[in-house]
């Protein structure tokens, strides 16, 4: 019956083969499946890993029998062999501490000097990449991650260590080691964010058509994003631009209900924001409702949200309450913050010395 309710059919398309496993061993300790139908899926998406091991385990446990296939086990060794020993001569690098002290923050300077006293060059590099990916197709997340995180010290092509920065979140979530994952996640949303700028130029001068759907993402995202502010900014500055936005057909676009509502939310926040007291008229205009209709609207946002704020039905305004903390307790709040979290870097840094230094 529980299991009707079950999101996973509609989560694990979307999820690494390497996440949906945690999934299954969930699923099978619940009990919301029969054990066979658990057993089956996890030898399903087996078959498209290296976790050769594992799989025969799921075998013998499925089909009662210790008659399982061995040359696959035997082709994925070599593979893994003929990888370890490209990699090799960075790996041996990396395992001397005394070695790894010669290395700086400047990738350019690491790569010559590796050439030059140790003859490793791109190619060792990129074999340490493709050791790393295997190593998480086999399975040996610890392993992987660490050879991800050196790869990343080196690497000087942004996509390859883009993605390996999405393999060694993926292998730090399967290990749960939940604070190096949010580090990881942080440090992915911060490159994320900064490609949403590059992109915005690149829309502007090859598809402007396209400008009406970005408009929307920005709109429909909740949160706000920052560069929110750069999509304005190119609109003001390009009246051309700012003209094929106005002239964007909206109510065609995805989402059409959640623009038009989060729209009139921005429009209300940025009232709110600059004055105490709105005049409900004026608002109506800006939110394009009848006076009636936008009356409504405020009434539900207030009840329905954080917003401090009354409405003088007799003066149509509204009335925004102040909620402004004291200065002196926000600076003792942020300082309390600061030093928190001044405190859990070092921590954090403190416990994982030892693992980057062997990294």
């Amino acid at each position: 019956m529980a299991s009707k309710f079950d999101l996973t059919p509609r989560i694990a398309p979307n999820l690494d083969r390497h996440l949906v496993f945690p999934l299954l061993e969930f699923l099978q300790e619940r009990g919301l499946y029969p054990e066979e139908d658990i057993l089956k899926a996890k030898i399903e998406l087996l078959n498209h890993t290296n976790m050769v091991d594992y799989a025969m385990d799921i075998h013998k446990s499925l089909y009662r029998s210790d008659d399982v296939p061995q040359g696959v086990r035997a082709e994925v060794v070599g593979r893994l062999k003929a990888l370890e020993d490209g990699a090799a001569p960075l790996i041996g690098f990396l395992q001397n501490p005394q070695a790894v002290q010669e290395l700086r923050a400047d990738k350019q300077y690491n790569l010559q000097m590796l050439k030059e006293r140790f003859q490793i060059g791109p190619e060792q590099i990129d074999a340490l990449y493709d050791y790393a990916k295997f190593q998480f197709e086999c399975g040996n997340y610890s392993g992987a991650a660490d050879y991800l995180y050196q790869y990343r010290a080196l690497c000087t092509n942004s996509d390859k260590s883009l993605s390996a920065l999405w393999g060694q979140l993926a292998a730090e979530v399967l290990m749960q080691n939940w604070d190096i994952s949010l580090e990881e996640l942080n440090h992915l949303k911060e490159i994320i964010d900064s490609k949403v700028v590059w992109y915005l130029n690149a829309i502007q001068t090859n598809a402007p058509h396209l400008l009406q759907y970005l408009a929307t993402a920005f709109v429909v995202n909740k949160r706000r994003r920052p560069q929110f502010k750069e999509f304005i900014k190119a609109i003001l500055n390009d009246p051309f631009l700012g003209k094929r936005i106005e002239e964007g057909n909206f109510t065609t676009v995805p989402l059409r209900d959640e623009f038009l509502e989060n729209a009139c939310l921005f429009i209300f926040e940025t009232y709110w924001h600059i004055h105490q007291l709105i005049d409900m008229g004026v608002l109506a205009e800006k939110l394009n409702l009848n006076y009636e209709e936008a009356e409504r609207w405020i009434v539900n946002l207030i009840r329905t949200s954080k917003v401090e704020a009354r409405i003088d039905s007799k003066l149509g305004t509204i009335i925004m309450e102040p909620n402004d903390t004291n200065v002196y307790e926000q600076l003792f709040n942020h300082t309390t913050a600061l030093s928190n979290r001044t405190y859990k870097i070092v921590h954090q840094l403190l416990e994982n010395a030892p693992a980057r230094t062997a990294r």
